[in-house]
């Protein structure tokens, strides 16, 4: 047996050195084939590269609102200047003379959507001074020849292209102090003050403006319109005499109901609108309030004769004969010449009825040289 040993350890180290094989045999798989669908549960948040910017902010809102405002404002000062001297005014005669008027004017629109609203101030303040003649000998005496300042607004909402509707409100009275004459300027010859006269009128109604633009005018028609006069100093209604168609001297104003018209043109020529012209015309009638009016007298010679009675009687304020309403009238024109950026020339004219303060009708003209300044926004 132990001669075997050997024998078997060569054969078992023989049967290791060769390779080994082995036979494995595969079945055939018959897989089913699935549409497989995935599914992104990650939810996506969409992310903006555009940041606020303030100053792009700043400038599309100053864009807008250069687009719904319109600003118009400017100023002059204009006069005349006449000296001689002694030499000269005893051999030819003059006399030396110095005359200023100050002006102002201010126009503004803002416009958003169907809706608008203008405002316009208008002043006007000038003085003059002459040598006259008084109780001390020969004086140059300053005295007032231009005093007013009007302010009114016109909010309306638009109906079609050139139509719209809405009211127009407008106050006008005068700066400072007014006297009867250039030697009675004493607190007796008092006859203007601020408020005394002061005139407010109120029209609701529709307006037409024209599109085109070599016909600038606006047409306002007022079925319902107020106006109103008011006379606040009771030294110049009742003791001067100067109470502006207020009749009760115990009243500091009066109001009147009816319609109105107004038209309005403003138009300026040339490449350089070297020429403007403005021209506004208002009429006022009261016939809502004649209406109602009591001892009202037709016939202007019986007024007269019942007037006459009146007056020598009682003069119950009551009882006192009237005429009826008459129409106001104002008519303002103003031409101005632009010789240059800085210098113009001035031509105004106006005319006002008012049959309650005047039988006549009033008249103003008014030439002027000197410097004014417009500036507009747009």
């Amino acid at each position: 047996m132990k001669r075997l040993y050997p024998i078997l350890l060569g054969a078992a180290l023989a049967v290791a050195a060769l390779p080994a094989q082995a036979q494995i045999s595969i079945d055939e798989v018959n897989a089913r084939t699935e549409g497989v669908t995935f599914r992104d549960r990650v939810k996506s948040t969409p992310v903006e590269v555009d940041y606020f910017s303030l100053a792009r902010y700043k400038a599309e809102r100053a864009a807008i609102r250069k687009e719904r405002n319109y600003l118009e404002f400017g100023g002059g000062l204009q006069g005349a200047l006449t000296s001689y001297n002694d030499p000269w005014i005893s051999v030819s005669g003059g006399d030396n003379s110095i005359a200023l008027v100050a002006t102002f004017n201010l126009k503004h629109t803002f416009t958003k959507n169907l809706f608008s609203i203008e405002t316009k101030f208008n002043a006007k303040l000038g003085y003059n001074r002459m040598k006259v003649e008084v109780d001390e000998g020969e004086q140059g005496i300053w005295f007032k020849n231009q005093d007013e300042f009007e302010i009114s607004t016109a909010p309306s909402l638009k109906l079609s292209k050139n139509w719209s509707y809405g009211v127009i409100a407008k106050f006008r009275s005068q700066f400072v102090n007014g006297y009867k004459s250039r030697t009675e300027q004493e607190k007796k010859d008092l006859k203007s003050k601020f408020m005394t006269p002061g005139y407010l009128d109120i029209s609701l109604g529709i307006t037409y403006k024209s599109p085109k633009p070599k016909f600038p005018i606006t047409v306002n028609l007022s079925p319902i319109a107020l106006n109103a006069t008011f006379a606040e100093s009771d030294l110049i209604r009742r003791e001067n005499g100067f109470r502006y168609g207020i009749e009760d001297p115990d009243k500091t104003s009066k109001y009147e109901g009816g319609s109105s018209i107004q038209i309005d043109f403003d138009r300026k020529f040339g490449k350089s609108e070297f020429l403007r012209y403005r021209t506004m015309l208002y009429t006022f009638y009261g016939w809502i309030t004649d209406i109602g009016q009591k001892n009202k007298i037709s016939d202007y010679s019986r007024f007269t004769a019942a007037y006459a009675e009146w007056e020598a009687g009682e003069k119950d304020i009551k009882n006192k004969p009237r005429l009826p309403i008459h129409p106001i009238v104002r008519w303002t024109n103003t031409v101005e010449i632009k010789a240059t950026k800085y210098i113009s020339t001035v031509l105004s004219f106006e005319l006002y009825y008012n049959r309650a303060q005047n039988v006549d009708v009033q008249t103003k003209t008014l030439l002027s040289v000197g410097l004014a300044y417009t500036f507009k926004n747009k």
